[in-house]
């Protein structure tokens, strides 16, 4: 026999899952396609903060890319527990209408929720690369993983653990490996076939940034 989830857990993704069906179609329809959609805006969030960090110091360079690496090690912790646990998916135990389109099949477990590890895993990987834009990511990955429950796939208790188990290891590797990163950067910048991706960096003290020497000669024109 597989894990059993809590009873305050059973009864809340009652509560939730009741609301669900009772929500206009309009509020299903969202909520069926954001849970996927949510990923995908979580991951554009942080390509686009990579990008900018090409920019920028090694440090910060380093965090971008070693933070999304660290959130893949959250999701194969979160695999590995499923397949440990093997509790069962509320849609087929407690077996309430849901707005999902189907249940996953028997032997794809429950908890923790590997969409919700994702989601915690990319909100702290946009946060320590820039508060601002983990800001935005914040309520984008909440939403993400409330809506494992809502569309009735998920206990509370997945989504919780899931999206703290994302957001601890992620936040953890990445900051303890930070510093040994920000030198693998250092040198990387310095070899032609790493250049593109680790970006030209900050410009050297005294050193004119390109865009500017570029604004400067269009205005003497």
């Amino acid at each position: 026999m597989g894990l059993q989830p809590p009873a305050f857990s059973t009864e809340l993704y009652r509560v939730v899952v009741g609301v669900a069906d009772r929500s206009p179609e309009s509020v299903q329809w969202f909520m069926e396609h954001f849970t996927e959609f949510s990923i995908i805006i979580l991951m554009g969030i942080v390509v686009w903060l990579w990008w900018r960090a090409r920019h920028a110091s090694d440090t910060l360079m380093a965090i971008s890319v070693m933070a999304p690496a660290a959130g893949v090690f959250a999701y194969l912790t979160s695999e590995v527990s499923k397949t440990v646990l093997t509790e069962e998916r509320p849609c087929r135990a407690v077996g309430l209408p849901i707005v999902a389109a189907e249940c996953p099949p028997v032997g794809d477990w429950s908890f923790p929720s590997n969409h919700s590890t994702i989601a915690g895993a990319l909100f702290i990987a946009a946060f320590l690369v820039s508060w601002r834009w983990g800001l935005v990511a914040l309520p984008v990955a909440t939403i993400a993983a409330f809506s494992r429950v809502f569309v009735g796939v998920h206990y509370p208790h997945d989504v919780l653990v899931g999206y703290l188990l994302g957001a601890t290891v992620t936040a953890v590797l990445t900051l303890l490996l930070a510093r040994h990163g920000a030198r693998l950067v250092g040198w990387g910048r310095s070899q032609p076939a790493l250049k593109w991706a680790l970006g030209p960096g900050l410009p050297a003290r005294g050193e004119v940034p390109t865009q500017q020497l570029t604004v400067v000669g269009a205005a003497r024109r």
